[in-house]
């Protein structure tokens, strides 16, 4: 695979950064709101979720790291994730819902893989598309 290396360290550091920020998550839900001088969550609990959830997603990538040859299927979901989340959270910011402040959360969630989960999609593609190939004569 093309950028090998650099592509396990992009997802290794991606992993630690997701396990960390989901910890956070959970262990002070209501620093977002504090940062944004936003009412507190009345049910801190949906933010904690949300942590799980970032969490979860750096095991995801630990396993991209891993085998990166592998791992196109993790890394384009990740990347969507990384797309929509910052659209939703542009939604509720165009709405007055949410003050502009709360692009924080986009920053190092989302902002700064967008080029390099790119790049390894890429680069992986073309090993994913020959897994879709028809089998030979024999299987």
């Amino acid at each position: 695979m093309k950028r090998r290396l650099p592509h396990q360290a992009v997802f290794l550091l991606a992993a630690v950064y997701n396990v960390l920020w989901g910890l956070y998550a959970a262990v002070d839900p209501q620093w977002l709101f504090r940062f944004a001088g936003m009412p507190a969550l009345n049910q801190p609990a949906i933010f904690a979720c949300l942590g799980m959830v970032v969490g979860v997603y750096g095991l995801l990538y630990a396993e991209v790291a891993r085998r990166p040859e592998h791992g196109f299927a993790l890394a384009a979901v990740g990347l969507l994730g990384k797309v929509l989340g910052p659209m939703g959270l542009g939604v509720l910011i165009h709405r007055g819902e949410w003050p502009p402040a709360t692009l924080v959360l986009c920053l190092t969630n989302d902002f700064v893989w967008w080029v390099p989960f790119s790049l390894y999609l890429w680069d992986a593609w073309p090993s994913y598309r020959r897994t879709f190939a028809a089998p030979g004569p024999r299987g």
